[in-house]
């Protein structure tokens, strides 16, 4: 048996994955208190509520005492090097970079048998990537960007994905779906409930999709699935998108495609002018439950206590910041094979 512990858990999504696969997770840790309602609702594991930079490898080891296999699993807040934060990064100091660090750290001191860490591309391109490569020292690693289309998440969502033992080479399981066959928005919510913008599902508060001003009402209303902003009457097209500056961004104000992955789900997917967030066919953006879906989450997940009504602001930057539930279910399959293959030769 793998016994993980799950740092910067949030939601509960790369949790919930590795479960599926067969890991046990005993604790998920996060500092933010809005994620102890959704995490302890749906994973076995407790919830810690504790600042990951004030941890020890004692700590760590009191929870995993008596594992056979130790996992130290976890997906750093990434704002720092997200794309939609770039305009001046290299000259902030941010102290969410350090949460990477800290990770690199307690594994280093903790020494499981197992780490695995799912984070933004451009982590790649920083000293601290490094930094933590150097503090696996004595493990075997393997990471790589993945495209998430191809192991069945329906967003073209690219992430880094890091597995590393202590016990022999390891690698991630191949993709198990390819271009010309992989998960779509129409596979994923056709299921769900029609709303209007602004309406939420009386038997799913998490089914609930944002107003629309008067202005976007019309947007949208003229938007075809798949299309831009471009496709436009004159009157409609913003002012700062007239400008040459605004040329570059043909992808807010868009609709999602039934027969294709959706984009990247974002902290901002339930805004309409956010990106390419808007409904294949009802004329709103997509609810918060659709956007959990995206990131394969299952739909009786609960986000909120009974009577409670969502808001767009927490759940939306949780449900993006997410790991994908089919992620972490990956990376739980690729352990056990790599066991597998550890006891075979």
């Amino acid at each position: 048996m793998i016994a993980a512990i799950d740092l910067f858990c949030g939601l509960g999504g790369l949790s919930y994955g590795l479960t599926a696969g067969g890991v046990r997770v005993l604790t998920g840790i996060d500092i933010d208190p809005e994620c102890q309602f959704p995490y302890q609702s749906n994973n076995e594991g407790s919830f810690l509520k504790r600042d990951v930079r004030e941890l020890t490898s004692a700590d760590l080891c009191e929870i995993w005492q008596g594992a056979k296999y130790t996992l130290l699993a976890g997906c750093a807040p990434c704002q720092p090097f997200s794309n939609y934060s770039r305009k001046g990064r290299n000259g902030r100091n941010d102290a969410k970079w350090e949460l990477v660090s800290h990770f690199g750290r307690l594994a280093a001191e903790a020494k499981p048998d197992f780490v695995t860490m799912e984070n933004v591309p451009q982590l790649l391109e920083h000293g601290i990537f490094r930094d933590f490569l150097q503090k696996l020292d004595g493990y075997f690693i393997w990471y790589k960007v993945v495209q998430c289309a191809e192991y069945g998440v329906p967003q073209t969502r690219k992430r880094l994905v890091l597995i590393a033992s202590r016990l022999g080479p390891i690698n991630l399981d191949p993709p198990i779906l390819t271009t010309s066959a992989t998960a779509t928005v129409r596979k994923a919510i056709f299921h769900l409930r029609p709303l209007a913008a602004g309406e939420a599902d009386p038997a799913d508060a998490l089914h609930s999709a944002p107003s629309l001003s008067e202005l976007n009402l019309k947007r949208i209303k003229a938007s075809t699935s798949g299309g831009t902003w471009r496709d436009w009457n004159e009157d409609l097209i913003a002012t700062c998108h007239r400008k040459s500056s605004g040329e570059t961004y043909p992808s807010v104000y868009g609709r999602m495609e039934w027969d294709a992955p959706s984009p990247t789900i974002t902290t901002q997917c339930f805004g309409y002018g956010n990106g390419r967030f808007g409904h294949p066919e009802q004329d709103r953006a997509i609810s918060l439950r659709e956007a959990a879906i995206l990131q394969t989450f299952p739909s009786c997940y609960q986000f909120l206590p009974a009577g409670k009504k969502a808001r767009f602001s927490v759940l939306g930057r949780l449900i993006g910041n997410a790991v994908p539930v089919k992620i972490g279910e990956v990376v739980a399959t690729s352990l056990f094979r790599h066991l597998d293959e550890l006891s075979a030769a």
